[in-house]
């Protein structure tokens, strides 16, 4: 804990410095836990170098969501603190002015499409593309590589037919998706965003002219400007499938590296959701937080956080916070989670797609050992590389045999 820092002004400290280390992908940094036990609420060095507040524990983690005063925006956004390289993460967005009510707008405006009831109406349809997936996966050659086969096309479908995106142009948005989640080049990351916004205008466009049932069609009826709905399209476009393909590629490994939670899962039909439950909780792709800012000064965890000040939300922390789930790092199907996982956030942050998430990580968990009882890992686990330059992180292949 006592790596040396120096910050712009050339002063040196002994802050943590993000990110932090793991010897193991499907586990969190030691370093949390470290921390966590000394201030769950502590200062430390983001990638950039700058000072941020790192949020660890869970009840002080879901304080944060909750507190109106925490923002993407910042009061001074030029002197803000850095995050990182990410065009996505990397440092404030928006405007204080009127941040919160554009978020309040937009979740008006998607809540209908977005809602429980819809999302399980879809259910049927994804189960649907499960089962088609799965038919087409058992007839490839062995190994196999999940992603490919399985992980990505499935949300991939599901949010083209949600959004009213062509699925032929699934390699095109694919290729910039990956490319706004570089952290070695954000000029290159800035200038996906860019094109996919790009992309997405030109589907509104057409939307307007030939309406259909879908969240584009809706969208393109929003009286705002023509960037802002591109902007906000691209986004549910990215995040309406990134991060559910690399749940289901974690919750695959932490089903296989626990042999007796399959079998479990395979006997007992019931157990399908609180295993999706325990997979949020504890599957960690990425390994960053949620940067805020503090738009008036305020105190979390007892922690006085002043105005302009950065904030960061480590929710897979959070996760393992073991003053809330007991054993956290014990992957337990059977676990009873009295107080939910934050995978999706919490409260006006808590995340607009995750019915939607959830409808299909229990289809695919709800289906898939069943359907390939003997599925496993045709590499050792620890051959399997990660995409460590990608802020959703992840793994480039997952190649499985049956």
């Amino acid at each position: 804990m006592d790596d040396q820092n120096t910050d712009h002004t050339g002063h040196t400290d002994d802050l943590p410095r993000l990110p932090f280390t793991r010897d193991d992908p499907l586990e969190v940094p030691e370093m949390y836990r470290a921390l966590r036990a000394v201030r769950p609420v502590t200062r430390v060095r983001t990638q950039a170098g700058d000072l941020a507040w790192l949020v660890s524990g869970y009840e002080e983690a879901r304080q944060a969501f909750a507190d109106p005063r925490l923002g993407r925006s910042a009061p001074d956004p030029e002197r803000a603190a850095r995050i990182s390289g990410s065009v996505l993460l990397g440092g404030p967005r928006g405007d204080i002015e009127t941040e919160k009510a554009e978020h309040e707008r937009m979740r008006r405006m998607l809540a209908p499409a977005f809602s429980a009831r819809r999302m399980s109406a879809l259910g049927p349809h994804v189960q649907q593309l499960v089962d088609e997936l799965l038919d087409h996966m058992a007839e490839l050659p062995r190994p196999a590589d999940l992603r490919e086969a399985f992980s990505v096309p499935l949300p991939v479908l599901v949010i083209c037919e949600l959004l009213g995106v062509p699925y032929a142009d699934r390699g095109h948005f694919r290729k910039l998706a990956e490319a706004m989640t570089d952290m070695r080049d954000p000029r290159h990351a800035e200038a996906a965003m860019t094109e996919l916004a790009d992309y997405t205008r030109a589907i509104l466009v057409d939307k307007r002219a030939n309406p259909a049932d879908d969240v584009f069609s809706d969208l393109a009826t929003m009286e705002a400007p023509d960037e802002e709905i591109a902007t906000l399209a691209a986004g549910l476009l990215f995040a309406g499938h990134e991060t559910t393909v690399n749940r289901i590629d974690y919750g695959v490994l932490l089903l296989l590296g626990n042999p007796g939670q399959r079998d479990a899962l395979i006997a007992d039909p019931s157990l399908t959701a609180p295993a999706v439950e325990e997979i949020l909780r504890m599957a960690a792709p990425g390994n960053h937080g949620l940067p805020r800012y503090a738009h008036e000064d305020l105190s979390i965890g007892g922690v006085t956080i002043r105005r302009g000040e950065a904030v960061l939300i480590v929710t897979t922390a959070a996760n393992r916070d073991e003053r809330t789930f007991p054993e956290p790092d014990r992957f337990d199907i059977g676990r009873s989670l009295g107080d939910p996982q934050l995978a999706f956030g919490y409260a006006a942050r808590y995340c607009i797609g995750a019915s939607l998430a959830r409808v299909e990580l229990r289809s695919v968990f709800g289906t898939l050992f069943r359907r390939f009882p003997t599925l496993e890992l045709a590499v050792p686990a620890g051959e399997l590389v990660e995409r460590e330059s990608s802020l959703t992180g992840g793994f480039t292949r997952i190649p499985v045999t049956w």
